[in-house]
């Protein structure tokens, strides 16, 4: 019924420990680490679960190590996939309740639940496509000279209290129709980290309904890597070059059309 694909790197067993009791519900079949990190300490955590499947790798980037487990699941036969954050925990009856959505909305590829911090707190990762201006000043201007277009790109005038057709899912909680990955394709395996989630979400939303919905709350203990690490700034800023190379950096007719759309939906509704 449901498989998830979690890739870690230098994790701690007690995240992991959360993450993995979230998933104990009964329609989970198999679990798939991904372990970036090339260390052996973990093997010995996953010895006994029969539910967990745990390999060792370089690190060859979340898409990528994403995209073996995804594979691996896709021969199975399975019906839903979900790419989790080792950082996310829940009740695991929400597991349940997604699927049971999309059971019914045969035409939804990807869902995401309402997402929030440790503290109750809400996560904005329903988001419009982003334009280069976006990611570039949002992270190097000062606050107040960006507020407004954060305002928008982050869909901060949406509720979050009704389902939402939306081009960009924040890759902490990606829920999938496991067959929409026959004709759309897993993760472009040209991103090393970042841009996978923007990537994948638009050319699902192409074909398909992408969906928030907020029936479910889950927690995401975000770490923001990369506002913390000049390395992880430096491959942050990378691979959205390459992202741009690929959709465009100011010609981008479909990232204006979709935007513009969703923002005369929630400012007119």
């Amino acid at each position: 019924m449901l498989n998830v694909s979690i890739v870690t790197y230098n994790t701690r067993i007690e995240e992991l420990e959360m993450c993995l009791k979230s998933l104990s519900s009964e329609i989970v079949e198999k679990i798939f680490i991904i372990d970036n990190s090339s260390k052996d300490y973990l093997a010995d955590f996953f010895k006994g679960n029969e539910k967990v499947e745990y390999q060792a790798s370089k690190n060859v980037g979340y898409g990528t190590a994403h995209n073996k487990a995804i594979r691996k699941s896709l021969a199975l036969g399975t019906k839903y996939h979900l790419v989790l954050n080792s950082d996310v925990y829940f009740e695991p009856q929400a597991l349940n309740q997604l699927v049971a959505y999309m059971d019914i909305n045969e035409d939804v590829a990807m869902i995401q639940p309402n997402i929030v911090y440790p503290d109750g707190s809400l996560q904005y990762t329903c988001r419009l496509l982003p334009t280069p201006a976006n990611l570039i000043f949002r992270r190097f201007l000062p606050g107040k000279m960006t507020e407004n277009m954060n305002y928008n790109y982050l869909l901060k005038m949406f509720d979050h209290k009704q389902e939402l057709n939306v081009p960009y899912h924040q890759g902490s909680f990606l829920f999938f129709r496991a067959s929409c990955f026959k004709k759309v394709g897993l993760f472009d395996e040209r991103f090393f980290m970042y841009p996978e989630d923007i990537d994948i979400t638009r050319r699902m939303h192409r074909e398909y309904k992408t969906m928030f919905w907020p029936g479910v709350t889950v927690v995401h203990a975000h770490q923001a890597a990369s506002y913390k690490s000049k390395k992880m700034l430096f491959i942050h800023m990378w691979n959205m070059i390459k992202y741009f190379n690929k959709w465009g950096w100011i010609k981008d007719r479909e990232r204006k059309e979709w935007n513009q759309q969703l923002l005369d939906k929630l400012y007119h509704k």
